[in-house]
């Protein structure tokens, strides 16, 4: 059971942000058709790992959607995706800004046989503004946005992300911007194009960083793992492996005291609330880190749960990809993929949706029966046939004339 099972969505995106998007539409049940070239998506060929011929990247976010392989520089390929298009509940692109105009697949010229089609353009920088023509990538963001200059050390150079999380952002903020804009077709009847920028949202998810930079004209220091407005808030190394400490109130940060056997730096006038913690971070810091130094990781954790303390392991991936905890949830999942075989894969964090009851709606795959990413061009022929009504002899002359291709 899917709660946008009776949603099509056309997919003519690639690489991380559009497919994101359209990840997550799949994940709740809607139909998605990606529309890919004879090469395939960019990250069909980002790696290694390649398990079973199949990129790793490309895996982890075209879960549940079916391929097809068009060729748009023939006039027959472009007539057959502006037919998908005419049929689409929602379209999620990110073309240049301009570039699908000469294929017939803009928002114009779709709105104009579809106008109740939801049109989701994703760019760098926006269908307007002085660098609308210029393409957008995660890493230049980090560094347009101020990201990139408020990340690492105070002695080092700025560090990126390690995972492309503005195209992340920029796939969940249009994904809900598609689902908004469907509850807006509900009773207006029309569709809507939607201009998501990664630089609008780079923007926007700094949040209080953003605030504060607009409050006090000051660009925010690089702090490591630490906090700028909570203290402690960050990571410290103790005897065997390091350890995050998210003391996020002063009741917290008395009990914390306890735990690391210092009462006393609850009531000093220079710790004892957020404020003074703040302003007093450079003493209080380093006396906090030569408590932790001599503790095993293991026991001072145990101890900050006893206290109901925040504090977790510093975990590597492989690590937090098997806590108990991200077990229990159900957090991965396994498929079988025609080449790979049993494919493990992270798993949406939105299918825990229950009703009334309290029983589960469902949404989640059967044990190791997780739908998987396609082969690039799996579904060609099926598409030609279901949803275009084509003959087998005519999807067949298609094929043999490179206008489609299948696996």
């Amino acid at each position: 059971m899917g709660m946008l099972e009776d949603l099509f969505v056309l997919d003519l995106s690639r690489v991380l942000a559009g497919p994101y998007c359209t990840l997550l539409l799949a994940d709740m049940g809607a139909r998605v058709v990606k529309v890919e070239s004879h090469a395939g998506d960019d990250t069909r060929r980002w790696g290694p790992p390649y398990p079973g011929g199949e990129s790793g990247y490309y895996l982890s976010v075209n879960r549940g959607k079916e391929s097809v392989v068009v060729d748009l520089k023939d006039p027959r390929g472009r007539e057959l995706v502006q037919k998908l298009a005419s049929k689409a509940d929602v379209i999620v692109e990110n073309y240049k800004v301009g570039d699908l105009e000469r294929y017939g697949l803009d928002y114009a010229a779709v709105a104009a046989g579809n106008p109740a089609v939801i049109y989701v353009s994703i760019t760098g920088f926006g269908q307007d503004g002085p660098r609308a023509k210029e393409p957008g990538y995660d890493a230049a963001m980090q560094a347009q946005s101020g990201l990139l200059a408020m990340t690492g050390t105070p002695e080092g150079a700025p560090v990126k992300l390690g995972v492309a999380w503005i195209d992340v952002l920029t796939g969940v903020h249009a994904a809900t911007g598609a689902l908004a804009a469907l509850h807006h077709r509900e009773s207006t009847g029309v569709g809507l194009h939607l201009d998501v920028a990664l630089l609008d949202v780079a923007i926007a998810s700094l949040v209080n960083q953003a605030q504060a930079a607009l409050l006090t004209g000051e660009a925010p220091a690089r702090l490591g793992s630490a906090h700028p407005s909570i203290v402690p808030y960050q990571a410290f190394e103790a005897a065997d492996g390091a350890v995050v400490v998210a003391v996020g109130n002063d009741g917290q940060f008395a009990r914390f005291c306890g735990v690391v056997g210092h009462p006393e730096w609850a009531t000093n006038v220079n710790y004892a609330t957020n404020d003074a913690r703040v302003r007093n971070r450079a003493t209080l810091v380093p006396l906090i880190a030569v408590e932790l130094a001599g503790r095993k990781r293991g026991e001072f954790l145990e101890a900050c749960r006893a206290a109901n303390v925040p504090a977790t392991p510093v975990a590597t991936l492989p690590e937090a990809l098997v806590d108990p905890q991200v077990v229990a949830r159900g957090m991965v999942i396994s498929g079988e993929h025609p080449t790979i075989g049993a494919l493990p894969m992270v798993a949406s964090p939105l299918w825990h949706a229950r009703g009334p009851d309290g029983a589960a709606i469902d949404l989640a795959p059967a044990p190791n029966a997780a739908p998987v990413p396609p082969l690039l061009g799996a579904d060609s022929r099926a598409v030609l046939l279901r949803d275009l009504n084509l003959t087998e002899a005519e999807a067949d002359e298609l094929i043999a004339a490179g206008v489609v291709g299948q696996h």
